[in-house]
């Protein structure tokens, strides 16, 4: 049966109230991102045992760490060597928590003419797998920011440029409303390489994306969902139903219990009719 997760700081900034609405749930994994606003690799040491301490004595499995390794708050030009040295205390901590996986993405622009972008994010793309596979750690390239989450060729590309079974590819079912493309459409080509999805909804609002309960949207969840359980898809599907946290706006928000419990049982209700 397929592992259900969520990122935890969707449901509330403190490691209490994500590990409650997992509870919650009943489910027994959970994505770590940030704990009281701090991104996962920036915690200090005595924060980390905590959160490691908790984890351990609750049973919850951490499905993957999401790393700010080529994101959003980034760029081609920005230093490198943050990213190296994020992905070396990761690496420590993944050992610690049992987990191999690290969400990445591929650098956004900054005003490089399109071949150097493309070159230089291949070239850091293949330098950060080398290093993921010796630390034993498989980065999962999201479908977001960067150059290869424009299209699912350059994912492709990507993976065929690093030749390495330490990067593989994570699905995030709701990416497809703000990048412009239909969600299934994007999948199906890269179905053999998906080792992690996200799962979020939405739909194109008057003023850009909005998030809503998986199902309710235009991302055709259900039909994401089928297409990996065609395929054999045996890896997690966490949720990020981004409903009041959205990390990459300017503005000052959180997750919510509510919300996040919400968008979990819509996810096992979408789940239900197939026996997943």
């Amino acid at each position: 049966m397929t592992v259900l997760a969520g990122i935890g700081d969707e449901a509330g900034p403190g490691l209490a109230a994500q590990v409650a609405a997992i509870a919650e749930l009943g489910w027994s994994a959970i994505e770590l991102r940030t704990v009281d606003g701090v991104p996962f690799a920036e915690l200090d040491e005595a924060a980390f045992d905590a959160v490691a301490a908790t984890l351990a004595e609750l049973g919850l499995r951490t499905v993957c760490v999401d790393s700010r390794i080529g994101d959003w708050s980034t760029s081609i030009t920005a230093d490198f060597g943050r990213d190296l040295e994020e992905l070396r205390v990761l690496a420590e901590r993944c050992g610690r928590l049992g987990t191999r996986y690290v969400r990445v993405m591929s650098y956004p622009n900054d005003g490089l003419h399109a071949d150097e972008w493309e070159h230089r994010v291949l070239r850091r793309m293949r330098e950060l797998a080398a290093r993921a596979e010796q630390a034993d750690l498989v980065l999962l390239h999201e479908n977001c920011a960067g150059w290869a989450g424009t299209g699912a060729d350059r994912a492709v590309r990507m993976l065929e440029e690093a030749d390495s079974p330490a990067l593989r590819l994570l699905f995030d079912t709701g990416n497809g409303i703000a990048y412009g493309y239909r969600s299934a459409d994007y999948l199906r080509p890269l179905v053999p390489h998906i080792a992690h999805v996200h799962i979020k909804d939405g739909f194109v609002g008057p003023e850009g994306p909005e998030w809503t309960l998986p199902g309710h949207g235009e991302a055709d969840v259900a039909g994401c969902l089928a297409l990996l359980a065609e395929n054999g898809y045996q890896g997690a599907l966490s949720i990020e139903p981004h409903l009041t946290l959205r990390p990459h706006e300017v503005e000052q928000n959180t997750g919510t219990a509510d919300g996040f419990i919400a968008a979990g049982r819509a996810l096992e209700a979408l789940l239900a009719p197939a026996g997943r």
